[in-house]
């Protein structure tokens, strides 16, 4: 039986960009989520909506359906006192504030004397990427998670700490 839409998915897996392993949460907490939220890469959602509970099979995204294709045009010439402060070196990343007030991540692709240019394509962009993926759980949502389209595992209490699944990121255990 197929994964349905907002049902709660976990998932341990590893990404690899070739031989080179980019990502892994094996032996760490699962990745849970809401499946057809939107909430997981497009190609990585359709290769695992008929895996069952248990089942381990690799999954393999086109750039297109992972990070986009690279965009050339994706790419910013800033002077380079807008970087004060900052041991620039190309290849490094760096976080700025977007237009939206969200966090944009971008990488200094070139460093000169006055000018510094940055490329806003997420590093993985351009890339077919290889995952091998676990299915540990598969649930129906409760009537708040389908509501909120969060899953439990993921949700943040009052002193801003992960609920049941673990750490998450947010620094609590």
């Amino acid at each position: 039986m197929a994964i349905e839409n907002n049902q709660i998915v976990s998932i341990e897996y590893e990404v690899r960009d070739g031989e080179t392993v980019v990502d892994s949460n094996v032996g760490g907490h699962p990745l849970t989520f809401m499946f057809g939220k939107g909430q997981i890469i497009p190609g990585l959602e359709a290769g695992i909506v008929n895996m069952q509970i248990g089942e381990k099979g690799d999954v393999l995204v086109k750039a297109a359906d992972a990070y986009g294709e690279y965009n050339e045009e994706a790419q910013q010439e800033l002077p380079r006192e807008q970087f004060a402060g900052i041991d620039l070196n190309v290849g490094m990343t760096l976080y700025g504030q977007g237009e939206d007030g969200g966090t944009v991540q971008v990488m200094v692709k070139e460093v000169q004397d006055d000018t510094v240019v940055i490329d806003f394509n997420h590093p993985l962009a351009g890339k077919n990427l290889m995952f091998t993926v676990t299915i540990n759980t598969i649930r129906d949502a409760s009537p708040e998670e389908a509501m909120t389209g969060i899953p439990a595992e993921n949700a943040v209490d009052d002193s801003g700490c992960c609920g049941s699944g673990g750490n998450h990121g947010c620094g609590c255990h």
